[in-house]
């Protein structure tokens, strides 16, 4: 390598290097681990494209490449990943936010336009992503969140403190922790649902650096939520809704599952694909 490097000359050879081997979006991984080294945002290194890189941070920008081509996501690597319009702080302990679940926040904004004070739990929490979420954009509300993992918990209440809301964790299985709480008028749960057999073919950063647990679902993927279902039925309000995050083939036997709780609805993602259960609970 030469020896005085400027930010927009390594951000060119970084991108190419992470497009030959293969990596979905080589430029915006090198402007977002650069940027981290940097301690800057993304825009800075546009602003400041002729700033030479000194090499301490050069080595710096090194290690964090190696680590990225070792499989370790992104995410983890900087520590943060954006949901919703908001940054959220991550580790290992807990689940990396993905786009696609933004339709459960947006769906359960939809349910909540123009209500007051409504009361909803989000069950397995993790980096508080959902909850946080809500609580940001539904300020009258009284969000609710759980999670089995008390690391993830921590992460969570991070979350809530550095966007300045206000979420009541518990820590427990699913629902078990809330059972003396008031009925509520949504649930909304991003539940484990992967079977075994498609949890072994996922990509190796997924495999290797998330947590099973909030990932690997017993028997056909959806048993977790088979068990959160009586649980939700009595603590979800008459009238209340209840939604669900799935997998993109599971929207028949979600169907199937629901019968007797409500009607229940498949929505899809913007990519077409199987992504939610939405239940309203009868009266």
């Amino acid at each position: 390598m030469q020896e005085q490097w400027l930010i927009n000359e390594l951000m060119e050879w970084t991108t190419r290097f992470f497009a030959d081997r293969g990596l979905e979006e080589p430029r915006l991984e090198a402007e977002v681990l650069l940027a981290h080294v940097l301690l800057q945002n993304r825009v800075y290194l546009y602003t400041h494209f002729d700033k030479p890189v000194n090499q301490e941070e050069r080595q710096q920008f090194r290690e964090l490449i190696k680590r990225r081509m070792k499989g370790e996501p992104l995410a983890y690597i900087v520590g943060h990943k954006e949901f919703m319009s908001l940054e959220f702080k991550l580790n290992q302990a807990v689940l990396i936010p993905r786009p696609e679940t933004e339709l459960l926040v947006e769906e359960t904004l939809e349910i909540a336009q123009g209500k007051e004070g409504l009361r909803i739990c989000d069950v397995g929490t993790g980096s508080g992503a959902i909850a946080v979420s809500l609580a940001f954009y539904l300020p009258t509300a009284r969000i609710y969140a759980s999670d089995i993992s008390g690391e993830a918990l921590a992460i969570a209440r991070d979350n809530a403190a550095r966007h300045g809301v206000t979420v009541s964790f518990y820590q427990g299985d699913l629902l078990f922790p809330l059972v003396n709480e008031e009925p509520f008028d949504i649930i909304v749960a991003n539940l484990p649902y992967i079977p075994k057999e498609e949890f072994l073919i996922l990509d190796s950063g997924v495999k290797n650096y998330e947590p099973s647990l909030a990932l690997l679902a017993p028997g056909d993927g959806l048993d977790i939520y088979r068990r959160l279902l009586p649980q939700a039925a009595a603590l979800l309000a008459a009238g209340g809704y209840l939604l669900l995050e799935i997998g993109h083939e599971q929207g028949q036997k979600g169907q199937e599952m629901m019968r007797g709780f409500g009607e229940t609805e498949v929505i899809k993602d913007l990519a077409g694909r199987e992504r939610l259960l939405k239940s309203r609970r009868e009266q």
